[in-house]
This record gives structure tokens, sequence and C-alpha cells, in this order.
């Protein structure tokens, strides 16, 4: 019987995930003492390891419309578990957070540190609502892009931007490890005089925030870098959709300031390591993927033809 095009076959997300996965059991090793505390990070990422090489050894997207489905979005799936296993190595390798440091750096290039400067306008709820719609939007953004593309058939555009979010999450949760920040509503929390109030938006985001952040890992904002790097796919599929997201792009970067979740440095940090993704993304996609997924629907050659 004929084997179909696209079997076992494995995609640079798929390297990603397991290279990272492997990079941490790495520093885990190295230096995590005592190692039997980090009993649950070391299954955790031995068993997503294994998970992605398992998937891309037997799962395929030629035998029908779950399996696909499966195949390209998994990593869509595992991103919020990365995110909180990185709590339990906030102080792997560093036993304290550097956020004097960074704030040391952001007062002498900018004069000021614009958290504890926004503090002062706090009170007024309707910028806090608009802000605070935007970021709650980041929460929404990947689950209805990636929906949106994959019953768009555009296959391979879920193939390259899977690729440029894991890279963007991936770095992140790695500068969590190496350069622990906490944030400034943690090292601020004595010095702000005002609250932060809000009718709607800002009570879900506090909802979101108080059961699924972890304390620590601000440097970058991931927020801002894979919202950007879902702007621009976005942009390149449907101008009008890339357009509508561009104001809550810019409100979920200041909001993530304003609602004192983030120093400037780690929105621009973010910012510029979405960036840099994309232009990987863009320049050697095609020398990592299996030669045979760059056979594309009708659709998709329109779409890179077009940006």
């Amino acid at each position: 019987m004929r084997r179909a095009a696209n079997t076992q076959r494995i995609y640079p997300y798929d390297w990603l995930i397991i290279g990272y996965s492997v990079s941490m059991l790495i520093l885990i090793t190295l230096f995590g003492r005592p190692l039997q505390e980090y009993a649950d990070e070391l299954l955790f990422y031995s068993g997503t390891a294994v998970l992605a090489a398992v998937l891309a050894r037997y799962l395929t997207e030629d035998s029908g419309s779950a399996q696909r489905f499966i195949r390209l979005l998994y990593p869509m799936l595992l991103f919020t578990l990365f995110y909180r296993m990185t709590g339990g190595t906030m102080f792997l390798v560093f036993d304290r957070f550097f956020d004097s440091q960074l704030t040391g750096l952001e007062q002498r290039i900018l004069g000021v540190e614009p958290s504890l400067s926004f503090d002062h306008y706090l009170p007024n709820t309707l910028v806090t609502e608009l802000l605070s719609f935007s970021y709650f939007s980041y929460y929404f953004m990947i689950p209805v892009f990636f929906l949106v593309t994959f019953f768009s058939r555009r296959y391979d555009v879920i193939k390259r931007s899977m690729t440029a979010i894991c890279m963007m999450f991936f770095v992140s949760y790695l500068l969590f490890v190496l350069y622990p920040i906490e944030g400034p509503r943690w090292h601020f929390a004595e010095l702000y005089t005002n609250s932060i109030t809000g009718p709607f938006f800002r009570p879900l985001v506090d909802l979101v925030i108080a059961n699924g952040a972890v304390r620590g890992g601000c440097m970058p904002s991931s927020h801002v870098g894979v919202a950007l790097v879902v702007l621009v796919y976005s942009l390149r599929q449907d101008r009008r959709i890339g357009w509508f997201l561009v104001p809550i792009n810019l409100g979920l970067a200041a909001g993530t300031v304003w609602g004192r979740f983030h120093y400037v440095s780690d929105v621009v940090v973010g910012a510029a390591i979405g960036i840099i993704s994309v232009l990987l993304v863009d320049r050697y996609y095609p020398r990592f993927a299996p030669a045979n997924t760059e056979q594309q629907t009708s659709r998709e050659v329109v779409y890179h033809n077009a940006s």
C-alpha cells in the first residue's frame, strides 16, 4: 500500500517542542538541587518530548480531519502547560529576582519608571477597561487564529505560524529561568497609591491572573510577542482581520504596563523576539520542513503570492 505523502514527517515546531523540553531536562539535571523536588518538571518535559516524537511518527495529516486537527494544532494545547511549568523552575539557576536591576536601567534611560508614573492616572476606569479588553483578548487570539486558519484549510500557514509562536514562547520561557523578573505588581506593591478597577474587563483579567499566572516570568512579555506573530500572519492572510487586530495589539502592549504586569523593557524585548521569530521562519522554514509539506492548496498558494 502506497504511503500517504505527509506520513511520518516531523515539522519544525515538533523539533522546537522536543528541543525545548530536552533543554529544560538538561538545565534541571545540572542545576536542580535537590533533584527530587523537580520530579513534576522532569516528568512533564520527558512526556512532552516523547509526545511530540510519537505524534510526528504515527499521526498523519492524510488520515482524516480529526487526525489532521490533532497533528497540526496539538502544540496549542501545550502552551499553557509549558507556561505553568516555569513557576517551578523560576529559581533553577538564580535564587532571586532581578527587578531592581531592570528598573534601574529603565530609570536611567527613560528618566521615570512608567509603572509608577501611570499610578496617578489609574482612577480613569474608561482607559483601564479599554486596555483590559485588549489584554483579555489575548486569551482568545491564538485559538481563534488557528481554528479559522484550520477550517480555511491553510495548513502551511498553520505550520509556519505555529513554528514562529513556539519559537517565541520557548525563548521567553528560557529567559524566565535565566533572568527572573517578578514584575511591577509585586516589586512596587508597597509604592502604589491607587488600585486598578473596572466594571467588567478588569475583573475578568484579575480572574485569569489569579487562577493562571505564576509569580515571575515577566522578561520578556510573551503576550506581546505572540500577539505580534498572530498579527503578522493575520495581515498576510486577510488584511481586514489584520488591521482589526492592530489597535488590539497596541492596547495589549500598553495594557501590560498600565495593568502592572510588565515593565516597558519586557514589552520591547517581547516584540523584538516576536519579529525575529517571524523573520527566522520566513528565511529558514523551507530548509527544515519536509519537502512535501510545501505542497499547498490553491488558497495557500494565493496566500504566499500575496504576502
